[in-house]
């Protein structure tokens, strides 16, 4: 058996990542994430709401005007909740700032088409009334993004791979 500095680099075995040198809050388990998830979705939820309801009635906007700037710092406010809050870890993210909002941004756009499809193709086949649809499309939606959020947006850079002697290939 050869010794394991003598064996090429493109030949070696690599051991699985070890999690356990992460910080707790970014080692794979949801749970604390999933808290703070949904903590920060329902700050949010409040603040759209109070947003909107106050531009609309004590400053007098049109609803129609009020209801896009609501959702605009809604948006704004969940996005910096879930880098600094959700998702903040002591690992470096995978991507920049720019790629995360950019990402962020389509999957907000998808999460909007998909609830307006669905509560507007779905109540009458299904038998069912738009809330219903409505309130089961979002939880639906709620854990594609936590899982999106968590895998593909504000996810740490991943370590290099540790390698560990095994066997040989074409020895």
């Amino acid at each position: 058996m050869r010794n394991q500095d003598e064996v090429p680099a493109s030949l070696r075995v690599r051991a699985p990542p070890d999690p356990s040198h992460l910080p707790r809050r970014s080692r794979p388990c949801g749970l604390g994430q999933g808290v703070r998830f949904a903590l920060a979705g329902g700050t949010v939820g409040l603040i759209y709401l109070a947003t909107t309801t106050v531009l609309a009635d004590a400053v007098g906007l049109p609803f129609e005007m009020a209801l896009p700037i609501g959702f605009s710092i809604a948006l704004m406010v969940h996005f910096t909740l879930q880098r600094v809050f959700v998702w903040s870890h002591g690992e470096a993210f995978a991507l920049p700032l720019r790629h995360q909002a950019t990402r962020y941004l389509v999957a907000a756009v998808a999460q909007y088409g998909l609830t307006a499809a669905s509560t507007s193709l779905l109540p009458s086949p299904l038998g069912v009334s738009t809330e219903t649809v409505y309130v089961a499309t979002v939880g639906v939606l709620a854990v594609t993004n936590f899982l999106l959020f968590r895998h593909a947006i504000f996810h740490i850079q991943p370590t290099a791979p540790e390698t560990a002697p095994g066997p040989l290939v074409g020895a």
